[in-house]
């Protein structure tokens, strides 16, 4: 099959820096210049600040802006601008040993306790509860009158007090990640967990610190002008809180004296909140979400990407059984796209088959083949971004590919019933089964509760289950995967739909349920006359219950027709790749059971 032309302006998708899309965000990039203004002015303070800021000028005790002095005299008689630009450097310095001491005694605690669970977890967790419930403010305080008022020491305990918010954060984290599957294979290659807490766990939970130190900076910065506020602190050391303090002694005939610090510190305080913020924005969603000009422009891409040519014969013949009024599914040219800064990314380019009322169709392929990508365009079912554009797709007859979403999705449940992959996945686990099967039923269908509860109980009996009170009792976690996906097939077919679409309905299921399925599905596909798409990578499924095969590569279709054909006869070099790697010289299950009945015989 000759593929469609590539359009030149539908590069691959280049992976977008943190710092690019930080910068695509006006917010966080003003933020971030007042900030590096800020840091800046206490780095370069004894250049910048044009007298020493202890010295005292009794002249121009409370003067306001003007001359030498640009902002004028405190009731000190000192210069405030000076004394501006030194406090600078005191309060980030004291905030930056507070998020240095939270992060080195929060982080290590809380990749342990989720790490390790157990003791360690109810152990370090009493911990950090306990530090939370003691007043902070009064702490301080206390320890400021044991040490002198050491502003160093003051900011490590006022870090240790912080270390909770990392606590909880890097915890959370690491409870979830320590459940993945690489941490068990770490496990059993022989590293050791010391290792594992330096390399997967550490880089697991960075991402989360990160903006939680730039919220950290910013209580930090305002609980440390609080004290200073409260004269905590050696008066020969310039900072805005003690600036704040002087300037309210004089608030009723000197208001500027308060006006300058306040503004410091407010600007530096919003410019931590923003830049955590943005980060929090980026950092936890990862993917940049795709702006609205953007999806307009993958479409009108996609729209101009001329269709595939120079199909061979049997793709030719095969790939529009019936005509569209006789079609309970057909696709005409269909092509899907994800929009990104760099370009549009075409992971189905022209694609149409169809499958008639009755028929059993194949859709198979390896991973990321579009197979999937396909059939989530004709359900509506694309991931956020994802944009289709086709010359048709019709559902028994209806175009429907350019319906709006909302009418789209009201052929979902009727029209058209969805067994996905992963059952356990796909149900809720704060429902009880009984639930999810009539929710839908009274919603869509519209049916009365009994009446609902009722169609719930049959299409459970008809999909094989036989304790059905048990079952619709239960919660997905207290029935087996086998189970849940019968549960989930009888959720598909209860609305009696004409088109049933199938993604990969056996991969989460043993070899011995997977056949008691697919004799499930092919028994209610015709007992109920609908069309049945099965999405998969196994030809062996295919070769138990399609009619049809539809075999896809890289967005395309290389190849189509009736199963038997294809088996005997693959036109494709891929085709007869992908058969040859899913069939192996064991026994059909026709020989298994022809072996099993002979055994039964003997025994006798």
């Amino acid at each position: 099959m000759t593929a469609a032309p590539f359009p030149a302006n539908l590069a691959p998708v280049k992976r977008v820096s943190l710092w690019r899309r930080f910068l695509r965000r006006p917010a966080g990039v003003i933020a971030l210049v007042v900030m590096i203004l800020i840091v800046l002015v206490a780095v370069l303070a004894p250049w910048l600040a044009p007298y020493d800021p202890n010295l005292v000028k009794l002249r121009i005790t409370n003067v306001g802006p003007g001359g030498d002095h640009i902002l004028g005299g405190d009731s000190g008689g000192r210069d405030i601008l000076s004394r501006l630009i030194y406090g600078a450097r005191t309060t980030l310095f004291g905030a930056a040993i507070t998020c240095v001491s939270a992060v080195l005694i929060g982080v290590p605690a809380g990749v342990c306790a989720g790490y390790f669970g157990g003791v360690t977890d109810r152990v370090l967790t009493w911990i950090s509860d306990a530090l939370q419930s003691i007043p902070v403010l009064l702490m301080l305080m206390i320890v400021a009158a044991g040490t002198g008022q050491s502003f160093p020491v003051l900011m490590v305990v006022l870090g240790l007090f912080m270390a909770p918010g990392y606590y909880r954060i890097t915890r959370g984290r690491a409870q979830a990640v320590r459940k993945e599957p690489y941490i068990d294979a770490a496990r059993v290659s022989g590293v050791t967990n010391p290792r594992i807490l330096r390399t997967h766990m550490a880089r697991a939970v960075y991402p989360p610190i990160v903006v939680q130190s730039a919220l950290t900076a910013g209580l930090a910065i305002g609980m440390q002008a609080g004290l200073q506020f409260l004269g905590i602190g050696s008066a020969q050391t310039p900072s805005w809180g003690q600036m704040i303090s002087n300037g309210m002694l004089v608030i009723n005939t000197h208001g500027l004296i308060l006006l300058w610090p306040s503004i410091a510190l407010g600007l530096t305080i919003a410019s931590l909140a923003f830049i955590g913020t943005t980060l929090a924005d980026l950092i936890s969603i990862r993917v940049e979400q795709p702006t609205r000009r953007m999806r307009l422009r993958a479409r009108q891409e996609l729209a101009k990407a001329p269709a595939s040519a120079e199909l061979p014969d049997r793709v030719a013949s095969g790939t529009h059984a019936h005509e569209v009024a006789d079609c309970a599914l057909r696709i005409d040219n269909l092509r899907v796209g994800y929009p990104s800064p760099a370009g549009v990314k075409e992971v189905v380019r022209g694609v149409s088959l169809d499958a008639g009322p009755g028929e059993v169709l194949g859709i198979v392929g390896e991973s990321g083949s579009g197979k999937t990508q396909t059939m989530f365009a004709v359900l509506g079912l694309l991931p956020i971004g994802g944009t289709a554009v086709s010359d048709g797709i019709h559902v028994n007859g209806k175009e429907v590919g350019g319906l709006p979403a909302l009418e789209r999705a009201a052929l979902l449940g009727r029209s058209i019933g969805y067994v996905p992959q992963e059952p356990m996945t796909n149900l809720d686990p704060s429902y009880t089964i009984e639930r999810q099967l009539v929710e839908p039923l009274r919603q869509v269908q519209g049916m009365s509760k009994a009446a609902a509860k009722a169609r719930a109980r049959e299409v459970l009996v008809r999909v094989g289950i036989t304790d059905v009170d048990r079952v619709l009792r239960s919660y997905p976690h207290q029935i087996s995967g086998g189970m849940a996906q019968r549960v989930l097939i009888a959720g598909a077919v209860s609305g009696r739909p004409s088109l049933l679409v199938a993604d990969e309905p056996t991969t989460a299921l043993d070899v011995t349920v997977q056949a008691e399925v697919l004799e499930l599905l092919r028994e209610l596909q015709q007992e109920y006359g609908m069309a049945l798409v099965i999405v998969t990578h196994n030809f062996g499924v295919v070769a138990d219950i399609c009619d049809r095969l539809v075999v896809m590569k890289d967005g395309r279709i290389v190849e189509t027709g009736a199963v038997e054909q294809i088996f005997r006869s693959p036109a494709d070099p891929y085709t007869a790749e992908l058969i040859s790697a899913s069939l192996d010289d064991a026994d059909g299950r026709v020989e298994l059971d022809k072996a099993h009945v002979g055994g039964e015989d003997g025994a006798r």
